[in-house]
């Protein structure tokens, strides 16, 4: 794409890799969406808030996008209702992030009789360099890329070369929509670069609720030395308490930080026993109240917590 300065990091991939995957994903799916009148909006279904923005800052009054996970819900043990099989079955074109956070979907698209396109924005990404939820060699990769403010960036390349070639005489439109979109990420980038900064390198070490942030971190040069679940819904035992919070007396670590759409209860009570302080309000895989309402808004607001809870 032309138009938008580039970010910190070199890891643009080619239009002609996003374009494949697309028609790979059409072709698997049966075709692409059925011709519209001129007037009417792309319907698009996105599995989550954040990806459902996404989509709407690239599309704008082009697309009317519906997102199935609603604001402060949890996309890991999400549960579709006949309400949101009914979105799906009506969508002229369906995103989900895929690796692994959201396979829930595909149980929905066939339940739903919904032939349209699915696209993974998360897979298979160029310049990209995925972490593993665990360091054992072929485990599954984490699947939290958008909260690196410069990879949220590849998922918008990969909306506008969606969305433009279904779009015909509002294409022109559509990539100016993501050339914007595109630089004002750069910006935020570039912002949450420099914020973090603003905290003494030896402090800036971290607990997380649970794995959602090693992107984050390692973008904008945070240290996470423990993390408070595996997975959600999977509470730790007394003993795993009891090493966590050794681990972090021993790292240093300043704050813990719980997620808004989770419980904080388990937060406080690491944050209490090692003796440190508990934020309980990060946003990850949901959008929320404003100022949390918008992918930016996010990022903003997290970059923003963890500065006044590391350099207070």
């Amino acid at each position: 794409m032309s138009g938008g300065r580039p970010l910190r990091r070199p890891r643009h991939g080619g239009s002609a890799g996003l374009l494949l995957a697309l028609a790979v994903t059409v072709s698997a799916c049966g075709g692409g969406p059925a011709p519209r009148s001129a007037g009417d909006t792309l319907r698009v279904v996105a599995t989550t808030t954040v990806l459902a923005d996404l989509v709407r800052q690239v599309g704008g009054a082009d697309v009317t996008v519906t997102s199935m996970v609603p604001k402060g819900g949890e996309v890991h043990t999400f549960d579709p209702s006949p309400s949101d099989l009914r979105a799906v079955a009506s969508a002229d074109l369906i995103f989900m992030n895929g690796l692994g956070l959201d396979d829930w979907l595909g149980d929905a698209v066939t339940d739903s009789g919904s032939s349209a396109p699915v696209i993974a924005l998360g897979e298979d990404l160029s310049g990209v360099t995925y972490q593993p939820v665990d360091p054992e060699p072929g485990e599954p990769v984490n699947p939290h890329l958008w909260l690196d403010a410069g990879y949220a960036a590849r998922y918008v390349e990969r909306i506008v070369e969606t969305l433009a070639p279904i779009e015909g005489e509002r294409s022109a439109r559509i990539r100016a929509g993501g050339d914007a979109y595109l630089r004002r990420l750069a910006d935020l980038d570039g912002w949450a670069l420099a914020r973090i900064a603003e905290i003494p390198e030896e402090d800036r070490v971290i607990v997380s609720f649970h794995e959602a942030f090693p992107y984050f971190a390692e973008a904008y040069g945070l240290t996470i030395a423990g993390i408070i679940v595996g997975a959600p819904g999977q509470d730790p035992s007394a003993g795993e308490i009891a090493r966590l919070v050794d681990a972090i007396r021993a790292s240093g670590a300043r704050a813990v930080f719980g997620e808004a759409q989770f419980s904080p209860d388990l937060a406080r009570t690491v944050a209490d026993e090692a003796g440190i302080p508990v934020v309980t309000d990060l946003y990850s895989d949901t959008l929320g109240d404003p100022p949390v309402d918008s992918y930016e808004g996010m990022i903003r607001w997290d970059v923003d917590r963890v500065v006044d809870a590391l350099d207070g």
